[in-house]
């Protein structure tokens, strides 16, 4: 073997070990939602939902948040010209809940996405001191909202949000939806990321963002990223760089979500995601997504073909196999700590590998324009070199 391969190869290890100590520093950091007192003063809370097509899951959403165990809230829910019985559905409910307000959406202005557009109308008729957006496919426990204001006014963050428990229902989910939350789960070091001001470092998730208001507003609401894909990332982004408390949590006992109902789904989300996240660096998203195919393939193919002699005289084994430990490691404290099937983290290089394969179709859709998100094609952006 050459000694350019073993420092290669060694390369790997040592970056897969820098993503075990944030892996391990990460099961401390996250605190679950579970573990904060609730205060005797609870603010008013104004709960948000926007809704497009939504009819099989909407019911199931609102009768969980309208059955909260909270002294002072309100449910208003926005239908962004849905052309399903998701209407109806809304309709029959608000006959049922004096604390549910229906809206329904104003035509799309130029230069906004759909549910960006759907948020900032809410956002304005709320009339809560603090706001929680999520999603028309979660589901919350009755204690979900009460935890969810103690832990914010205990973290005294300006921005809560954290890691839901992901339904998994077919195989399409299973192999895409563990993938994203593995990779902010082994990236991203909280205790880190809740110190610095550095925008890069944070993650928020669109299923469950609690604000306070004032924060909300000061930094532009949803129109400030009007047109951003991952709305979700920009507004944290947005709420670091003013200096203003952003926190993560667990929220995994307490709200789940059902993120994709199939692959196809999936697919399209994720496609539509993926680059955004980047936003748009051409540069550094080729390299990150080689770097993961990399560091995927190697070791495994090597710790298999060289007990056979393939590669002997190229390759050490015990690098390779020691990369494939550490692999099924990182995915293992990840799998078990947010709550996915364990037996997920043998698979882990199809996730990764299929994930790469949506990363470029994620760059070559938005290079051409061909992205969409519920039956709308998204703008084009301008794609970065750096």
């Amino acid at each position: 073997m050459t000694s350019f391969w073993f420092r290669h190869q060694l390369g790997i290890v040592v970056f897969l070990g820098v993503l075990l100590l944030i892996a391990v520093s990460n099961l401390r950091a996250l605190r679950c939602l579970g573990k904060y007192a609730v205060p005797p003063c609870l603010p008013r809370v104004s709960i948000l939902v926007p809704v497009r097509n939504e009819e099989a899951v909407i019911r199931h959403c609102l009768r969980s948040l309208l059955a909260q165990d909270y002294p002072d809230f309100e449910v208003l829910v926005l239908d962004d010209g849905s052309t399903d019985g998701t209407g109806a559905v809304l309709a029959a409910l608000a006959r049922e809940e004096s604390r549910l307000r229906v809206l329904v959406g104003r035509p799309l202005p130029e230069g906004w996405l759909g549910k960006h557009w759907a948020c900032q109308q809410l956002a304005e008729a709320a009339t809560g001191e603090l706001l929680l957006f999520t999603d028309a496919d979660t589901i919350h426990h009755p204690w979900a909202l009460r935890l969810g204001v103690a832990a914010l006014l205990e973290e005294q963050a300006d921005l809560l949000s954290g890691f839901l428990h992901q339904r998994l229902i077919t195989w399409g989910e299973r192999l895409t939806v563990p993938t994203i939350f593995w990779c902010f789960f082994s990236f991203l070091p909280l205790a880190l990321a809740h110190r610095v001001r550095m925008p890069a470092l944070s993650l928020t998730n669109g299923q469950w963002m609690l604000f306070r208001r004032s924060a909300y507003m000061g930094i532009g609401g949803h129109a400030a990223v009007r047109n951003h894909p991952v709305d979700d990332i920009a507004l944290g982004q947005r709420v670091k760089a003013r200096g203003l408390r952003w926190r993560i949590v667990d929220l995994g006992d307490f709200v789940s979500c059902r993120m994709y109902a199939s692959f196809r789904a999936a697919l399209e989300g994720f496609t539509k995601n993926l680059f955004a996240v980047f936003d748009f660096r051409l540069a550094e998203y080729l390299f990150v997504w080689l770097w993961m195919a990399l560091v995927t393939v190697e070791p495994l193919a090597v710790a298999i073909l060289w007990p056979l002699g393939v590669g002997r005289n190229v390759f050490a084994f015990w690098p390779a196999l020691l990369a494939v430990g550490e692999m099924l490691a990182l995915w293992g404290i990840a799998m078990a700590r947010l709550r996915f099937p364990f037996y997920l983290a043998f698979l882990y290089p199809v996730h990764i590998l299929l994930l790469v394969f949506i990363a470029f179709r994620s760059l070559l859709w938005t290079a051409t324009g061909r992205a969409t998100w519920k039956g709308r094609t998204l703008p084009r952006h301008r794609i970065r070199l750096v």
